[in-house]
C-alpha cells in the first residue's frame, strides 16, 4: 500500500468522495483520552454502506488507512498520523424480538448504549456490555469483556470486509482468545463493518437492575473524565491494575499525565496532556513491574501514529 506525508488525495477520489473528506484534522476530540495530534486526512463513513465504499476506494487507489471508532482503546501521538484515518460513524441499530431475540449494528454503533437499548426492551444478555466503552466494531475486533462476559460468548456472526470483499463470518472465525482475534492479531486483514449479537427474553426491571450494579461498581472503582483503560491487558492468574497498584505507582504523574489514585491500570488525562508522557507512564509501569515481579505487562490500548 502507498504510505505518504502531508498528503492530498487524488482529485478523482476526492470528486467520488464527496464532503465526507477533511484534511489536517486533529484527531484528539475523537479519542476517550482527548489527546493526540492531527490527521493528514479525516473521512467520514456515515453508513455501512458509506464506510465499505469508503474502504473500498482506498483500496483500489492504494491508499493505505486507518480505521478510528470510538477512539477508546487508543493512543494517538503528538505529532498525529501521516496519511489517512477513516472515521466510523456507522451506527444504525436494529433489534428482531422472537423465541431466540437478536440485535444488529453497525460498527460505529456505541457497543455500551446496545446494552441499555436492550434492556428497554426487556431484552438481556448483554448487561456486562453497559459499561464497556468504544463501538460495536472495537469490540468484535478486540473480544471486548467486562464482569464476566464477552464478545466471543454472545456474538453470532459479523460482516467483514477483507481483500476479497464483504463476508459474513461466524463467532468461530474470529479465533477468539483473551482480548484478541485474528484480526486484532494481524493473521487476517479485515475490518468490521456490522455485527449480530444474540439476547434473551428477560424482565425489564431485572436486566436494568443487573446493569445498574454493574454501572455501580465501575464508578465505585474507576476514574472519572477523560482516561484510558484498561492500559494494559491483565497477565494470566493476576491483574495489571494490582501489580501497579503493588509496585507504589499508584497517584504517579508526569506532566498532566497520571496513573489513577483509584484505579493502577487506568491512566488520566488532566487536561492537555501530551501523549509523549503517556507513553511516558506506560514504560515506567512496565519497567517497575518489571523489576519488582518480573512480569512483563502488555498493552491492550493501540499505540498509532506517527512516534
Amino acid at each position: 500500500m502507498l504510505t505518504m506525508s502531508a498528503i492530498t488525495l487524488p482529485a478523482s477520489l476526492r470528486a467520488e468522495l464527496g464532503d465526507v473528506v477533511q484534511e489536517n484534522v486533529l484527531l484528539a476530540p475523537y479519542t476517550s483520552a482527548r489527546i493526540g495530534g492531527p490527521a493528514d486526512v479525516l473521512i467520514t463513513a456515515g453508513s455501512a454502506a458509506d464506510l465499505v465504499k469508503v474502504i473500498t476506494h482506498l483500496r483500489a487507489n492504494g491508499i493505505d488507512f486507518l480505521l478510528l471508532g470510538g477512539g477508546s482503546n487508543v493512543l494517538v501521538s503528538d505529532r498525529g498520523v501521516r496519511g489517512v484515518v477513516v472515521l466510523n460513524r456507522a451506527k444504525a441499530v436494529r433489534f428482531d424480538a422472537g423465541e431466540q431475540p437478536i440485535v444488529w449494528a453497525e460498527a460505529g454503533a456505541t457497543f455500551s448504549q446496545l446494552a441499555h437499548r436492550a434492556a428497554v426492551k426487556g431484552l438481556g444478555g448483554l448487561e456486562w456490555a453497559a459499561t464497556v466503552p468504544g463501538t460495536v466494531g472495537g469490540a468484535v475486533y478486540g473480544n471486548a469483556g467486562a464482569f464476566g462476559g464477552d464478545v466471543a460468548h454472545d456474538l453470532i456472526h459479523a460482516e467483514v470486509l477483507t481483500e476479497n470483499g464483504l463476508e459474513t463470518w461466524p463467532v468461530e472465525k474470529f479465533g477468539y482468545g483473551y482480548r484478541t482475534s485474528v484480526l486484532k492479531r494481524g493473521d487476517v486483514r479485515g475490518i468490521v463493518i456490522s455485527a449480530q449479537f444474540g439476547l434473551k427474553n428477560a424482565v425489564k426491571a431485572e436486566v436494568s437492575a443487573t446493569i445498574e450494579q454493574f454501572s455501580a461498581r465501575r464508578k465505585a472503582t474507576q476514574p472519572p473524565g477523560a482516561s484510558m483503560g484498561s492500559m494494559f491487558k491483565n497477565p494470566e492468574g493476576d491483574y495489571a491494575g494490582r501489580l501497579i497498584e503493588a509496585a507504589g505507582l499508584k497517584g504517579t504523574r508526569i506532566g498532566n499525565a497520571e496513573i489513577s489514585p483509584i484505579h493502577g491500570n487506568f491512566f488520566i488525562n488532566h487536561g492537555e496532556t501530551r501523549a509523549a508522557d503517556v507513553r511516558a507512564l506506560i514504560e515506567l509501569a512496565q519497567k517497575t513491574v518489571h523489576e519488582k515481579f518480573g512480569v512483563d505487562l502488555e498493552l491492550e490500548v493501540e499505540l498509532i501514529g506517527e512516534w
